[in-house]
């Protein structure tokens, strides 16, 4: 089994001695922190515990590099909180502590070190103050280690209580894509960029095709090692080493992260469920700007506490909606830290419930709170997750992608969820997009309604097109539109002709003040022959006549070009369909028996009309393939 321990405790509570009494690794590797002796950065070793490899996270102790120790700490499984028996515990040790629970971890050991500079009582005085500390919390049965690195005392006894540890570890079946968050980067001589972390989800493989986030960077897995040993693939519990193709490291720092190519999306607001510790100087309140920290970066933030007050108080834990300065990349579930922006101290710290979060109106307040709260149980089942961006998508509906975004799981994975609840009619799929049936229905209704109030508005239209209908239900996704709108027409809702939609068996009957109005506008075109008025001119004059409104008499006339008993020409002319069809006839019938060839003057000797007619009709006879144009001539097809 892999797993990841990582030390938390005070400076110079001897966390790095003891990371090297167990695995015989100086973890630091910085010549600074040989030169001052203290911790500034993150470090790393490794052991083999019988059939457990451990990597070790060394962390720093001193207030000035929690950033650095925040770093380390994402991805861990087992904690070693080291407390100095001559000291007790301090500060950062119990900021650290707090960061630990706020991450989630639910494994560790308590080591007291230093054994040798402290007698009996002070010892027993120690426990008693670790024991407070811990009360209640996921440390408050875990093992007491007494230490001393200097005298190899209680080494045996660490690692059989790590060993136990690491049994009570209940990994869950992997079900993400590769996730990694970057906390070194730096590149090696004839391999180029080289980036360090703790896979946190998923695993990767060598040429694997991903990305460098939240900027998108696509690369390729070009080698994978762990604790400088080549490996073809990378799983969750061990500290990895990728190096990548097509990026310079230069471009790469800590904070950012290594993901499945296009399955991850950046995002600059988190909606999250956040716990104030107690000892927090001040309630957490709207607007208040704060340092947050996720996987292994920091980024600044606005908080906008969730509910009416628009405070959180010491001790409280609510929901928050987070509006960060930079991006990153979050899945639901994601644990954070929030650390006051000055004095950097460590004040909350939750899980991400909606990763895509969008800025909430306070009318919406109740409902967004419903549905945070609903998918803010712990350990809520992938069923329950899904029928609940499902529920909260309304007649939007989501699609695949969307839900790995927000999850971070495999496709499949989403596939057999979606797949599960259809079988038991808990939700449907239109197009690309799952929608509870409800709002399916709904959806249809406005579909409806929206062709209802075109046949009212237009009484003479034969439909409404598709677009027509997403602009007036301001539908955001057109295949999803179209999918409702063809099952509707399978289901005799709807009926289409041509590229219009239609309430089925609808047939308009004219007034007789339209019947009169559509037979004068048929007669004038068929008296007019070839040389008919322009349409403009033609439909004012049976408005005059008919007393209708010009509008109305223009929809009338598109009664006879939907029924092609007029044919449009261009913009201006419209003309019956018997003298096109007679004009064509007797222009193939001369063509049959002299020249094929044709230009304007002897158009206009065929037709009878002038130049007016005869240009806009040759371009008609151009379109339809009557006659070909060459030059300033055409021949007779």
């Amino acid at each position: 089994m892999n797993v990841v321990i990582g030390t938390a405790g005070h400076i110079d509570h001897g966390k790095t001695a003891l990371v090297k009494a167990l695995t015989g690794v100086d973890a630091d590797r910085l010549p600074e922190e040989k030169q001052r002796g203290i911790t500034i950065d993150i470090g790393f070793a490794e052991l083999d515990l019988g059939d457990i490899h451990a990597s070790f996270v060394d962390v720093p102790g001193h207030e000035r590099f929690v950033k650095n120790m925040l770093a380390g700490a994402s991805g861990i499984d087992i904690v070693m909180l080291i407390v100095a028996a001559d000291e007790g515990v301090m500060p950062q040790t119990r900021e650290h502590f707090n960061i630990c629970r706020l991450l989630g971890i639910k494994n560790g050991v308590v080591v007291i070190t230093k054994s040798d500079l402290a007698d009996t009582e002070t010892l027993d005085l120690v426990k008693l103050e670790v024991a407070e500390l811990v009360e209640g919390s996921f440390l408050e049965n875990a093992k007491v280690v007494t230490t001393s690195a200097a005298r190899n005392v209680g080494l045996n006894e660490l690692r059989d209580a790590l060993i136990e540890a690491v049994r009570q570890i209940q990994r869950p079946e992997e079900t993400h894509y590769g996730f990694l968050p970057i906390d070194r980067s730096f590149s090696v001589k004839g391999h180029g960029a080289v980036v360090t972390g703790t896979l946190q989800h998923g695993a990767f493989s060598i040429e694997s095709a991903v990305e460098v986030l939240p900027a998108r960077l696509p690369v390729r897995i070009r080698s994978i090692q762990s604790h400088g040993r080549s490996a073809n693939n990378a799983t969750v519990g061990r500290r990895v080493a990728l190096n990548l193709g097509g990026i310079d490291h230069s471009a790469i720092e800590r904070g950012m992260a290594v993901g499945e190519k296009g399955v991850f999306e950046p995002t600059q607001a988190l909606d999250a469920q956040v716990e104030l510790l107690s000892d927090s100087p001040r309630p957490l309140r709207s607007r208040q700007r704060v340092r947050v920290h996720i996987g292994t970066s920091e980024v600044l933030a606005r908080v906008t506490v969730l509910n009416e007050s628009g405070e959180l108080t010491p001790g409280k834990t609510d929901l928050v909606q987070l509006r960060l300065e930079s991006p990153v990349v979050a899945v639901y579930g994601t644990r954070l830290i929030i650390r006051s922006y000055s004095p950097q101290e460590t004040i909350a710290g939750g899980r991400v419930l909606d990763p895509l979060a969008v800025r909430h109106r306070r009318k919406e307040l109740s409902n967004v709170r419903a549905f945070l709260q609903n998918v803010s149980v712990e350990n809520l089942s992938q069923h329950d997750l899904v029928l609940a961006l499902i529920a909260r998508s309304g007649e939007l509906g989501i699609s695949v992608e969307e839900i790995v975004a927000r999850t971070g799981w495999l496709r499949t994975v989403v596939d057999g969820v979606t797949a599960a609840l259809i079988d038991a009619s808990s939700i449907v799929k239109a197009g690309p997009r799952y929608l509870m049936l409800a709002s399916l229905e709904a959806l249809r209704e406005k579909i409806l309604a929206a062709v209802r109030r075109h046949h009212e508005a237009d009484p003479l239209s034969k439909g409404i097109s598709a677009a027509s209908i997403r602009g007036s239900i301001e539908a955001r996704d057109s295949e999803l539109l179209s999918a409702v709108i063809e099952s509707m027409i399978a289901g005799k809702q709807l009926s289409r002709t041509g590229e219009l939609i239609a309430l089925p068996g609808r047939d308009h009957t004219l007034s007789p003040a339209e019947s009169q109005a559509r037979k004068e506008l048929s007669q004038s075109l068929q008296s007019a022959k070839l040389e008919v008025p322009k349409i403009g001119e033609l439909l004012e004059s049976v408005s005059r006549s008919s007393a209708l409104p010009t509008a109305h008499v223009r929809k009338i006339f598109q009664t006879l070009i939907d029924a092609k008993e007029a044919i449009k020409i261009s913009e201006d002319f419209y003309f019956d369909r018997w003298a096109i069809e007679t004009l064509i006839a007797k222009v193939r019938d001369i063509a049959d028996k002299s020249d094929r060839t044709l230009d304007v003057a002897k158009f206009k000797e065929i037709s009878g009309v002038s130049r007016k007619y005869a240009i806009p009709l040759l371009e008609y006879f151009d379109r339809e393939k009557i006659t070909i144009r060459t030059g300033d001539k055409r021949v007779i097809r």
